[in-house]
């Protein structure tokens, strides 16, 4: 190895390794169990789990199929619905969270309609909660599917389609299960990305305790108040992000 390229690398390791240590060095392992069994932070654990499980679910509801369309359908427009799909990817999250507060806010553009046809208020509420980590994980899940879909063997659809099968039997029984590693990991990746959401969580839901506090804001708060349960907080959601990259190191990261 070319030794130019050594200090910078090494540079490099260093400079994502020490936020780590650094975590680790404040934890008090004698502690650490007692700080996660405090009632604010299992509260916090558990509405974390149903918030990023729900935006999975929304973004499999909705999402798988716009990637197909993305994937099989060539239409007008389809740069402008691809560059949607990927602009809360690199959208600040707050400027997100701000967006969904005027489209679903009471007097928001669907917001208004929402509230009047059907009572429902969104901001401020877990269902809010929800609705704001779906809008920033569901391209994960999109895109990652869509690349499966580009990839697969598209004969063995048609031999389905020769041997009778309609198109729903042919997508349930022969589609889904060859995209099953791609949709696997991008509903991996979109409840990866609702765990740790922060910025449009607090813009559009607030940081209400038991209703939209989820780990990460609870991690926020904490650090004004009491170090130790922020540091147990983080805790939880590195050990979550590093077990999801180390079960999918062989798709993402494949190995000589």
């Amino acid at each position: 190895m070319p030794a130019l390229f050594v200090v910078p690398a090494v540079l490099a390791i260093g400079f994502l390794a020490i936020p780590l240590f650094g975590l680790l060095g404040q934890v008090s392992w004698g502690h650490l169990l007692g700080e996660l069994g405090d009632p604010q932070v299992r509260v916090a654990l558990r509405l974390s789990l149903e918030c990023s499980l729900g935006a999975v679910a929304i973004s499999l509801l909705i999402g798988v199929p716009l990637a197909y369309l993305l994937a099989r359908v060539d239409f007008r427009g389809h740069s402008v619905v691809r560059a949607l799909t990927t602009l809360p990817m690199v959208l600040p999250p707050v400027v997100g969270g701000v967006a969904l507060l005027l489209a679903f806010g009471r007097r928001g553009l669907a917001g208004q309609w929402l509230d009047r046809a059907f009572g429902i208020t969104l901001p401020f509420t877990t269902a809010g909660a929800i609705l704001a980590e779906a809008f920033v994980a569901m391209p994960f899940l999109i895109i990652t599917t869509e690349a499966g879909l580009r990839a697969m063997d598209r004969r063995f659809e048609d031999a389905a389609a020769t041997l009778g099968a309609g198109r729903w039997t042919t997508f349930r029984r022969v589609t889904l299960p060859l995209i099953g590693p791609s949709l696997g990991a991008g509903a991996a990746l979109c409840w990866a990305r609702a765990l740790g959401e922060f910025g449009a969580t607090i813009t559009f839901a607030g940081n209400l305790p038991g209703t939209t506090q989820t780990m990460p804001l609870a991690v926020y708060l904490a650090l004004e108040n009491d170090l130790q349960a922020a540091v147990a907080l983080s805790l939880v959601l590195l050990v979550v992000s590093l077990a999801l990259l180390i079960a999918m190191r062989d798709r993402w990261f494949p190995t000589a």
